[in-house]
């Protein structure tokens, strides 16, 4: 069986997963290994901003707001959908932080007492409401419980559910240092795409497209939180029926007749195997034999039932998945924004952009440049700005300049992996 050696990383064909809110860029699905989105907005790529535009844009959120407000559910749905176009492309932390009572009201009425696209947006809302003001005990311990009851509830509508999901792992990520109920929320999201485990007769689940969607989206959500435990906690609790999926439930989401389930599974089997070999080197073991038997099949997969483009992003993906698990070889994928870039060189860090990515979209690229919360998290340092001299450095003195940020990054992360524990039954 594979050990784990010393990191190999090669690049990376596989983009991000096709689930999500951000997920139709074709730039997700390229062949390359270095990618950019395109941001919309005036905003400069040294995190200058323009003022004039920022009052044309909170003058847009303001009428939004107040639209948000009205009795036509049309109505309040393109105002939610208005404000959240805005908050993906801008970093406008004042105004928002301003109006954040007023923006959780909204997200609290249209989540509980709306109904389909209107539930959709405003729980995004929520999302991009703490990726404006930053970590906010107040934002998560309100609208957490609202958005785990829709999330939870077979009443609402499929995609509704799914974005609640997005939204309540971002949120949960983002801001809740109480491992406890995070774990209890990890099981709120196993309940969801539970529905996807193979039957009883080791067949296929007959879960439909929309279903299958909100399935893949807590089965995200369920692996960013899993990014937030410490290696030895994952390790145990695979090893204590109850506190964890079992991971033969989880090898037969690999089986599913839905892109987004397979994908997602896939990816999380490799964040999964990354984690608890950081604690002990025979993790899995005794499932690896199944695991890349599955995993060749599916990154071979020519089936012409299926359609071309989830073939070759089906293929990217296992390929990367294959490698990681055969040759401890991780994918690297630079991601440029302004004159900056990050290497996301695990599969903890793909997992965590991917999901900002969900939220934010193509702008996500405004946000690194220019947003201290999501740069924090990143664990990029000080805006470009504030680095003196950097413009000037030669091509050879950035490379270097990067590889130590991305040293540093990496210590840092497993730092502070370390110093969390979870209660383990």
């Amino acid at each position: 069986m594979p050990k784990h050696k010393k990191k190999n990383p090669v690049q990376s064909h596989n983009q991000a997963s096709t689930n999500g809110y951000g997920s139709d860029d074709d730039s997700m699905f390229d062949n390359e290994s270095v990618f950019s989105y395109q941001s919309e907005g005036p905003a400069s790529t040294d995190g200058t901003e323009d003022v004039d535009s920022n009052e044309k844009y909170e003058d847009s959120l303001s009428q939004a707001l107040d639209n948000a407000m009205e009795k036509s559910a049309q109505v309040r749905t393109s105002a939610l959908q208005a404000v959240c176009e805005i908050l993906m492309q801008r970093y406008l932390p004042d105004y928002v932080d301003d109006r954040k009572i007023t923006i959780m009201d909204l997200v609290e009425k249209s989540v509980k007492r709306g109904k389909g696209l209107e539930q959709a947006w405003a729980a995004r809302l929520a999302a991009l409401l703490v990726i404006q003001v930053g970590n906010d005990e107040e934002i998560i311990k309100t609208l957490t419980p609202v958005l785990r009851t829709a999330a939870l509830d077979p009443s609402v509508g499929y995609d509704a559910r799914a974005k609640c999901c997005m939204s309540l792992g971002l949120l949960n990520f983002l801001g809740n240092d109480d491992l406890g109920a995070v774990l209890e929320l990890m099981k709120n999201f196993e309940t969801i795409f539970a529905a996807s485990y193979l039957k009883g007769d080791n067949s296929a689940s007959s879960a439909n497209a929309d279903a299958a969607s909100l399935h893949a989206a807590a089965l995200s959500s369920w692996g960013l939180l899993l990014t937030l435990l410490p290696p030895s906690d994952v390790a145990n609790m695979v090893e204590k029926p109850g506190n964890f999926p079992s991971i033969k439930n989880l090898l037969g989401l690999l089986h599913s007749a839905h892109l987004d389930v397979r994908v997602n599974a896939g990816e999380l089997f490799a964040l999964l195997y990354e984690t608890g070999r950081a604690h002990d080197e025979d993790f899995l073991d005794d499932y690896l034999p199944e695991l890349i038997d599955v995993t060749k099949k599916l990154a071979t997969d020519s089936h012409k039932y299926r359609a071309k483009r989830d073939r070759k992003t089906q293929r990217a993906t296992f390929r990367d998945v294959m490698h990681y698990i055969e040759e401890d070889t991780s994918p690297e994928i630079n991601v440029r924004f302004g004159r900056e870039s990050v290497c996301l060189d695990s599969w903890a860090l793909h997992h965590q952009y991917t999901s900002f990515c969900n939220v934010m979209g193509p702008g996500i690229n405004n946000h690194l440049v220019e947003n201290e919360f999501v740069r924090d998290v990143m664990q990029l340092g000080a805006r470009l700005t504030e680095l003196e001299g950097l413009q000037k450095l030669t091509k050879a003195e950035k490379r270097f300049y990067n590889a130590e940020s991305f040293k540093a990054r990496t210590k840092a992360r497993n730092k502070n992996r370390d110093k969390r524990s979870a209660v383990v039954n």
